[in-house]
């Protein structure tokens, strides 16, 4: 099996790219992380590798916004090395804050003549979600991170994940396009419904319980959730209350998108 290779970019205020690291790392693939000043420096570092990796975090500590700061780097410092790197069909991933620089820098919905066409702004809520989540997988996706997967038990921890899309008839557009590919679902996979305690199941109001989307090559995938958090059974909120409490080095559900990716190269 070719080795495959994964960069992780930091960023001041970032924090989960050790846990990303090693989901990568527990699933074959040799990791590097490297902070965004060092690409800036060099935006052929990226070369050697398949997979780039845009963490969780704070970045910039969201003094302008969630993801603002890095999304201006790398779009205007980086945007025309991450174009090139999709184009040799290699893959992208945001995780959270990841997710919110990757959508506010382009690249998995361009802007158009009237600028961005999606966001992330604030929960409806008004406050900071901290919990796990249910996730549908949308059938029919092309996306190659989430092949093979139905249903994800995972969590999220954000103020800022609320997408939002300026038109509904872009919308509709991009779920046309198949670009919505996961969405906030309840544990029986119904969506728009309320948890045990009357919490609705989109913790965030995302417009059509948008958890996560893709770019129309499928190959740059964004999403809220923390999928590096539940790598191992362990992780799961209940393991030691189940029936069968799972051994230290059963998966969790998260880890198989990073599975995927590797494979993909495979």
């Amino acid at each position: 099996m070719p080795t495959v290779r994964v960069l992780v970019l930091r960023s001041p205020g970032a924090n989960c790219d050790h846990e990303t690291q090693a989901a990568f790392e527990r699933v074959g693939a040799v990791v590097e992380r490297l902070h965004v000043n060092r690409l800036r420096e060099n935006a052929k570092a990226l070369d050697p590798f398949q997979v780039l990796v845009v963490p969780g975090g704070f970045s910039y500590g969201d003094d302008v916004g969630a993801g603002k700061l890095l999304a201006v780097q790398l779009a205007h410092f980086l945007g025309d090395a991450l174009l090139r790197f999709r184009a040799r069909e290699k893959l992208i991933l945001g995780i959270c804050n990841g997710f919110q620089a990757i959508l506010k820098a382009g690249l998995l919905v361009p802007p158009d003549e009237d600028g961005a066409v999606a966001t992330l702004s604030n929960n409806t809520s008004g406050r900071y979600e901290d919990r796990w989540v249910h996730l549908q997988v949308t059938a029919g996706h092309r996306c190659p991170f989430l092949t093979g997967l139905d249903r994800l038990y995972v969590p999220m921890a954000h103020g800022e994940g609320r997408f939002l899309v300026r038109t509904e008839w872009q919308l509709q557009g991009l779920a046309q396009a198949g670009q919505l590919v996961l969405r906030y679902c309840d544990a029986d996979g119904q969506r728009g419904g309320a948890l045990p305690g009357g919490r609705p199941a989109n913790p965030n109001g995302s417009q059509d319980d948008v958890a996560g989307l893709c770019d129309a090559t499928g190959r740059v995938l964004g999403l809220m959730p923390h999928p590096e958090r539940h790598m191992l059974a362990t992780q799961h909120p209940q393991w030691t209350r189940r029936p069968t409490p799972p051994g230290e080095d059963e998966e969790g559900d998260g880890l198989a998108i990073f599975c995927n990716a590797v494979r993909f190269f495979q």
